[in-house]
């Protein structure tokens, strides 16, 4: 069995707290590694050597930042199979999906490669007699990161790639059910030429993460997990005088209307609804047909593809998702299925009796689908985060739109249609932070800005792209003045104008 570590000042250190977690393999169910939880004390050192190492790093000039980035690309290129199958091994995604999951994040560590553009300031010339204005992006200093599990190397570079750029110093405190990536990411990012404490990893639970909301040398703290956390985060954060952007659950739609491509709206709806076993915040959930007709339609089509997926270990190439990330996360999607039966949804698809030959103690499940799922029900009101798609039916256009926008998550949405203005209505009305049109999983792409509306995020200022960047630094505003000489005769006690 693996014995991990933390990752602080450059190296690799021991957990101290005598407590540890256990980190499965999803497809076989036994315990591969096991990972110390840090003690506040163990949080506190983290933070010393961030904030050691912030006076020698935010000193160091754009340009030279991004070089690292660019190392750091390269490097995780290098590397990507052995970072894949690490990935794999912990949460249980394909390989393909995990190289995704790791090519994602490389997106925006590309972004912040243009850092000394991003974080440019703005001059104004002559704004009075003699006097120019102009603007500083500056670091704040020790920022922090609280990841989950369901994107080990995505999320984290979302996060740090876009923060060490700007000239701060990161800890990252990693989902403890897949630490590994993160560490490995660590040790590249010192690999590519980043000083010693300039990105750290500290492993625990929630003693590691009030740690490091009180702590009152972090100046922000960015979150993505379930919206009752995220709350819990952010409140907590703010509180403690931080910036903090908090990135909760999700139920995201996918509007069919009449005139769309069922064929097509099938393999999307396959894709996004079951891909990384409905492990994504960003996956399709509820698909509303429009009309009855539509409705009879598409479920006829779904049921046998959702039947014949297979489900198998991450490392079978034709495999369509792989396990669970744990078996207590698989029970509570288990439990979500036996809900919507005992509601009243019909259950078309039963994926609960899954079993895999010579992995039985794996944590899989299969696909399940769901029938006439109404409103009211909790089990189209929570997020399920697994395997499972539920068939919400709308009567009309508006019926439609009124169910992700009244929803309690507003994460992302998608419209399925070959109609431009039922599109550019739908995307203008609709109370969602992301969305797509014929494009089921809209991600906005690393140079735009990544976040949800209502319980899907907290906080004003989203995740990586220009957004980001803000997250990341405070403005500073300079009013500058240079006399030919002279002093003036009186004070003047009217506050300045520029007449």
């Amino acid at each position: 069995m693996r014995e991990l570590n933390h990752f602080v000042a450059g190296t690799t250190k021991k957990g101290t707290s005598g407590r540890y977690g256990d980190v499965f393999d999803p497809a076989t169910g036994e315990v591969q590694a096991r990972v110390p939880l840090a003690s506040r004390g163990e949080v506190r050192d983290a933070v010393e050597a961030a904030k050691k190492a912030f006076s020698e790093w935010s000193a160091v000039n754009p340009q030279r930042r991004a070089r690292v980035m660019f190392n750091f690309k390269a490097l995780v290129e290098e590397n990507m199979d052995e970072l894949a199958r690490l990935l794999s091994s912990e949460h249980g995604k394909v390989l393909a999906d995990s190289k995704g999951d790791i090519q994602r994040g490389l997106e925006v560590i590309e972004f912040a490669c243009g850092i000394p553009h991003l974080q440019k300031g703005e001059y104004t010339e002559g704004a009075g007699p003699g006097i120019d204005i102009y603007s500083m992006r500056q670091p704040l200093g020790v920022v922090a990161g609280i990841t989950p599990f369901n994107f080990p190397a995505m999320i984290p570079m979302w996060m740090f790639g876009v923060a060490i750029a700007c000239g701060n110093t990161f800890i990252c405190k990693p989902s403890e059910k897949d630490p590994s990536v993160p560490l490995r990411l660590a040790e590249l990012f010192l690999e590519a030429g980043a000083p010693a404490g300039v990105l750290n990893v500290i492993n625990g639970d929630k003693e590691a993460v009030d740690s490091i909301l009180e702590d009152p040398d972090i100046q922000a703290v960015s979150f993505v997990g379930s919206s009752a956390v995220a709350e819990y985060v952010y409140t907590r954060g703010t509180a403690h005088g931080k910036r903090v952007q908090a990135m909760g659950g999700a139920k995201n739609h996918a509007i069919i209307m009449p005139d769309a491509d069922l064929d097509q709206v099938t393999n999307e709806l396959i894709g996004a609804g079951y891909g990384s076993a409905g492990e994504r915040c960003m996956a399709i959930s509820v698909a509303v047909p429009v009309t009855n007709k539509l409705a009879d339609a598409l479920v006829s089509r779904l049921k046998p593809r959702v039947e014949s997926l297979k489900v198998a270990p991450p490392t079978d190439p034709e495999a369509a998702y792989g396990p669970l990330v744990t078996a207590a996360h698989r029970d509570k999607v288990v439990s979500y299925i036996e809900l919507g039966v005992r509601e009243g949804a019909e259950l078309v698809v039963d994926g609960r009796k899954h079993k895999m030959q010579g992995y039985e103690n794996g944590f899989f499940l299969g696909g399940s689908l769901f029938d006439r799922v109404k409103p009211d029900m909790k089990s189209y009101q929570d997020e399920i985060f697994g395997p499972v798609l539920q068939v919400a039916r709308a009567k009309d256009f508006e019926e439609a739109i009124a169910l992700p926008s009244t929803h309690q998550y507003g994460n992302g949405v998608a419209i399925f249609t070959r109609d431009g203005d039922a599109a550019r209505e739908f995307a203008s009305r609709v109370k969602v932070g992301m969305i797509g049109i014929n494009v089921p999983i809209p991600v906005p792409l690393a140079y735009h800005t990544f976040g949800g509306w209502k319980r899907s995020a907290f906080g004003d200022v989203n995740q990586h792209g220009p957004e980001g960047v803000r997250f990341y630094t405070r403005i500073k505003t300079v009013t500058a003045r240079w006399p030919k000489g002279g002093v003036r005769e009186n004070p003047s006690f009217v506050i300045p104008t520029m007449k």
